[in-house]
């Protein structure tokens, strides 16, 4: 039975989730297919602008994405302290540019006077619409739903253009957060798409390589802001040089299918999470494959399952990391 995605996204566990989404139909969400010839490889680029369009919306981050022929891989941070700070104003100028809102909510944002009941009623429908820009159902319902009707009507048809719902893992702990992420921005490679990150179009990879080129990152995505210290800025826990050798050294192997051991010498993030290099290019290369709904170090695991009154399950599907 379906687990709802209430119980499946709980911001208490952690803030960071993994989402994907699968076309449902045999012809294609981009790329080319080999069966007909038709490319749909300008797909591609309608998903990346909706998916950077929306991380500049909601109050959520996107740490990795990338967009494969028939799937959509993301990984998202959901940011619950910054939307409490956000006025009314702020909730509902956001919203507005996803939904036309209400006639009072568009009179509240021209500046007009307005009753205080109906102000009431505005500052109601805000706080509804507070909740929905942290939902990361609502973010891939507005991802999802414009890519579908655009296709279909490309393709002059109707019907499921996705196959049901996304699905999404909870990240628990730094090292799911750092295998998913090199999970999702080595798909290109590991599918055969192309020869290195830097040249895997329509990731997030390729975006934060052509950034640190000229010296900054990319503001679309959730930066980098080295190892975790006191007073360290909102970002990912990690140093963006170490991690891009990472993904470096981890592609080269998936690429050329060799059975090579990564030096660890070389990989800071492995070493500060203890995590051995044989456990890495196993996880990094089968993440969908080896993990379950939650995915954490064994602590971090037991910490959730003892919350949630779960028990652990002994399956090939093990929700556990590098114990």
């Amino acid at each position: 039975m379906a687990v709802s995605r209430s119980k499946k996204i709980c911001l208490e566990d952690t803030p960071y989730y993994h989402c994907v989404s699968r076309c449902v139909r045999r012809a294609f969400l981009c790329g080319k297919d080999s069966a007909t010839g038709t490319s749909y490889e300008h797909r591609r680029a309608w998903v990346e602008k909706r998916l950077l369009f929306l991380a500049g919306v909601f109050s959520i981050d996107v740490c990795a994405y990338a967009v494969m022929s028939n799937h959509l891989h993301v990984v998202l941070h959901v940011d619950e302290d910054s939307v409490k700070n956000w006025s009314t104003l702020e909730v509902l100028d956001r919203w507005h540019r996803l939904h036309r809102g209400t006639f009072f909510t568009q009179q509240y944002v021209r500046g007009e006077a307005l009753p205080e009941h109906t102000l009431k009623l505005v500052e109601n429908l805000a706080d509804t619409y507070r909740a929905r820009l942290i939902s990361i159902s609502w973010f891939m319902k507005e991802l999802n739903e414009p890519i579908a009707r655009k296709a279909n009507s490309e393709d002059n048809c109707t019907g499921h253009f996705w196959e049901g719902r996304f699905k999404s893992q909870a990240l628990l702990d730094e090292a799911a957060l750092i295998s998913c992420m090199a999970y999702v921005d080595l798909n290109p490679i590991r599918s055969d798409i192309c020869q290195t990150p830097e040249d895997s179009d329509y990731t997030s990879v390729k975006q934060r390589v052509a950034c640190a080129q000229k010296c900054y990152q990319p503001k679309a995505l959730y930066p980098f802001v080295g190892n975790p210290r006191q007073d360290i800025p909102s970002g990912l826990p990690f140093n963006l040089v170490d991690y891009l050798e990472l993904l470096d050294m981890t592609g080269r192997i998936v690429k050329y299918g060799k059975d090579g051991v990564i030096n660890v010498e070389l990989l800071p993030i492995l070493k500060r999470l203890n995590i051995s290099s044989e456990n890495w290019l196993s996880i990094a290369i089968k993440f969908e494959e080896r993990t379950g709904s939650v995915v954490g170090q064994e602590q971090s695991v037991s910490h959730y399952c003892q919350c949630h009154h779960k028990r652990r399950k002994a399956s090939p599907k093990s929700s556990q990391l590098f114990a």
